[in-house]
């Protein structure tokens, strides 16, 4: 199922946010309602496109009436000045829903280029790229769609969804195997369980525990080397913390399975979009 069918209503809350309680009254102070324009939505950097749909998703519902023509798709690699998108109709209607249209664009291409510089510094190794839950509220869904189409891996959506196990869950259980002993009690047969762990000593007590996957938080190469030896594909092994794309390729010569980048939906710059009216 596309993630744009679950995204209608924060599209249109960003449209109400932006044309507030009179609507555009720039526009409507200059133009009559009459005024047709065609208009190109534009790429003015390189990078990866995401948001299609949410783009056309804001000009229509401000206006069912506009022709928005998708030239590029999702996941496409796009350079300046790349024509994304063809749109026709009133001229109010196209500027009013510009901005929104650009802003989650622009957002969801940013973090889709970002995985894609990512995944491209490993891609001489056998490991995935990952996000995590540090998104922006109400839009992870889509976040972490952008981050799919540059060509990354999705981590647990939510809190419901997958078990892991992280430092203060260990501290408040007293230690890494009466929590994954008490997480073994009670979940369901196709839940997989994951657990953070900070040495190497808790690394081989989770794997006595029959964790399915470790994730070595903020751990020197060295150790990481050390924990893929040990793991020995016994379970996924996932590293994590601090990393960036200078360091990225050498964490993944490791031998890692995951590399999950928090920076991927919290950090990524916005890629730079326009909107071009056709004289």
């Amino acid at each position: 199922m596309s993630p744009y069918l679950l995204f209608e209503k924060s599209v249109k809350e960003a449209l109400l946010e932006d044309l507030g309680r009179a609507g555009d009254i720039t526009s409507e102070a200059i133009f009559s309602k009459n005024i047709q324009i065609e208009a190109t939505l534009v790429a003015r950097k390189s990078g990866i496109l995401c948001g299609t749909s949410i783009a056309l998703t804001a000009f229509k519902l401000v206006d069912p009436e506009i022709r928005y023509e998708n030239l590029l798709k999702d996941s496409a690699l796009i350079n300046s000045g790349d024509i994304i998108a063809r749109i026709n109709g009133s001229a109010t209607s196209i500027l009013a829903a510009e901005r929104v249209a650009l802003n989650f664009l622009g957002h969801l291409s940013g973090i889709a280029s970002l995985t894609a510089k990512y995944v491209s510094k490993i891609s001489h190794t056998h490991a995935k790229i990952c996000d995590t839950r540090k998104t922006t509220p109400n839009l992870r869904a889509l976040e972490k769609y952008a981050v799919s189409c540059g060509g990354g891996s999705n981590h647990r959506f939510g809190l419901d969804d997958a078990i892991l196990i992280k430092d203060n869950h260990i501290a408040v259980a007293g230690g890494v195997t009466s929590a994954l002993r008490a997480a073994k009690e009670k979940i369901g047969h196709l839940v997989k369980i994951e657990i953070e762990v900070d040495t190497l000593d808790q690394l081989r007590e989770a794997l006595n525990e029959g964790a399915d996957v470790i994730l070595l938080d903020n751990m020197s190469i060295a150790q990481l080397g050390e924990a893929v030896k040990i793991i020995n594909k016994q379970a996924l092994s996932e590293a994590s913390g601090g990393i960036s794309l200078d360091t990225v390729a050498t964490v993944a010569e490791t031998g890692v399975d995951l590399i999950s980048v928090g920076a991927l939906t919290h950090s990524a710059p916005v890629l730079d979009l326009g909107l071009d009216i056709l004289l």
